[in-house]
């Protein structure tokens, strides 16, 4: 009954550009399976109604479906395809954006012992679990205030905050509780994934970005492919060529200077390691992007 209500909620109210009159709640419906294309995670939680989606980290895939959430505490560079969607069943998915500061306010707020304790070792950036009903249900509760302009103001904030409890709660918690500590090892992940977005094109030493983020270079590294599933320069890698192939997008004839812009001293290096991505060279790729819309392709379904 949970899922009924949900699509239906859904696709009453979803946009083309996934927006909804809630401030951080996304809405996506797409109705047609789609090629596997990379894009940004971005910090979120994405909640499928109907439909299915595959998503790629690295060497980790994950797939989710109906009644599952996926969650992401990191911005990180993935590959992501629709699995399962038709026009007379499109797949339709909820999308609730992380705010780091909300989560650490929840955390200070909780009683000792009502937040589950920390797990040993550093958990993945990504996660899928089971929806709890408790999170569906206030899920729900927060689309069914999309038709309540009356009361979205004053509840949609209260409601936003459950949820945020339930997830920090559920199964996959411990990705999310760490978004809100600020010594935890993904925040120093993330320091150093957010150094190395903003630097892409520089080359840097492992060492030097591992002192920046306040760990040593072996703890870093090991923490960081924990949280990646990649190497500090496999995502370095990730970050220049999906730069890249924003670029072409808007300058097709000018491959070896693209190329260049995002750190590439050797034009066939870029070209290669862009095939070997994207699955054609750089100037075919950025043609057949002129030529067909996009489809969006982050977490949400």
């Amino acid at each position: 009954m949970h899922l009924e209500e949900f699509r239906t909620l859904l696709a009453r109210h979803a946009r083309p550009d996934w927006t909804t009159a809630i401030d951080g709640v996304l809405v996506s419906k797409v109705d047609r399976p789609d090629p596997p294309a990379p894009s940004m995670s971005g910090k979120v939680l994405a909640v499928i109604a109907q439909g299915a989606k595959r998503l790629a980290l690295g060497d980790r895939v994950y797939e989710y479906g109906p009644g599952q959430y996926l969650v992401a505490s990191v911005d990180l560079p993935v590959t992501g395809q629709f699995t399962q969607a038709a026009p007379d069943q499109p797949a339709l998915g909820f999308g609730l954006t992380l705010d780091p500061s909300a989560v650490a306010e929840l955390l200070l707020q909780a009683g000792p012992g009502d937040a589950p304790r920390p797990g040993k070792g550093t958990p993945s950036a990504i996660a899928v679990s089971d929806a709890p009903p408790a999170m569906l249900d206030a899920v729900i509760r927060l689309l069914r205030l999309l038709d309540e302009p009356r009361d979205r103001a004053v509840l949609a904030p209260l409601v936003k905050r459950e949820i945020l409890w339930r997830l920090i709660t559920s199964e996959q918690g411990a990705t999310v509780r760490q978004l809100g500590l600020a010594d935890s090892s993904l925040s120093h992940v993330s320091r150093a994934v957010r150094w190395i977005r903003e630097n892409y094109a520089e080359p840097f030493r492992v060492e030097d970005v591992a002192r920046m983020s306040g760990m040593s270079a072996s703890a870093f590294y090991r923490n960081f492919q924990a949280v990646t599933a990649m190497s500090p320069i496999q995502f370095q890698k990730q970050i220049r060529l999906q730069e890249a192939r924003l670029l072409l997008a808007t300058h097709p004839g000018d491959v070896t200077g693209v190329g260049q812009r995002v750190g590439y001293d050797n034009p066939s290096q870029f070209s290669r390691e862009y095939r070997r991505q994207f699955g054609a060279p750089p100037s075919r790729d950025a043609a057949r992007l002129r030529d067909a819309a996009r489809t969006p392709t982050g977490v949400l379904p």
